[in-house]
Formats: structure tokens, C-alpha cells, sequence
């Protein structure tokens, strides 16, 4: 089991430091983060969380996932590396 959990269905007004505290009640956290529109700076609506031991991530899932939190079921998972070779596009059309 990895430290790094996928917290996703988040209120679109949860702040890093909101993550934090809703995780520190499970056990230490090395980091928090929302995830941010990077053209409008507003939340996507998921974020991660970084617990320092695998058994912290693991009653952090077993108390949180699905618990509501602001009006909204939360999803909490270990969180998946990204793909190898990046990903993305290119703008298409023509060159």
C-alpha cells in the first residue's frame, strides 16, 4: 500500500490546509494538496494527501472514503502513479 492517497469529489471551497486537518486526525501528514485550474486557479475538485506510514493511509481510507464533507460523498483511495512518458497533447491542426 502506497502513502500517497487520491481524495476525490472534494467541495470546490476545501483548502489545502482543510485537507490537512481532515487527514491529521488519522495520523501524520507530509503533505496536502488540492489540485487547481491552473487558468482560473479554482479547485478541480480532487486533491492528495501524503501520510508518513502505510497504516496511517490505511485508516485514513477505512474512516474517510465516503464520508460526507460538505454536502458531498468523498472518494479516498490509494493514489496511482502517473502513465511513463508523460502524456498530454499537442495544440493539433496545423503546422
Amino acid at each position: 500500500m502506497g502513502r500517497k492517497l487520491y481524495v476525490g469529489n472534494l467541495g470546490y471551497d476545501v483548502t489545502d490546509s482543510d485537507l490537512q486537518q481532515m487527514f491529521a486526525e488519522h495520523g501524520t501528514v507530509d503533505s496536502a494538496s488540492v489540485i487547481n485550474d491552473r487558468d482560473t486557479g479554482r479547485s478541480k475538485g480532487f486533491g492528495f494527501v501524503e501520510m508518513s506510514s502505510d497504516e496511517e493511509a490505511e485508516a485514513a481510507i477505512a474512516a474517510l472514503d465516503g464520508k460526507e464533507q460538505g454536502g458531498r460523498a468523498i472518494k479516498v483511495n490509494e493514489a496511482k502513479p502517473r502513465p511513463a512518458g508523460g502524456g498530454g497533447g499537442g495544440r493539433g491542426g496545423r503546422w
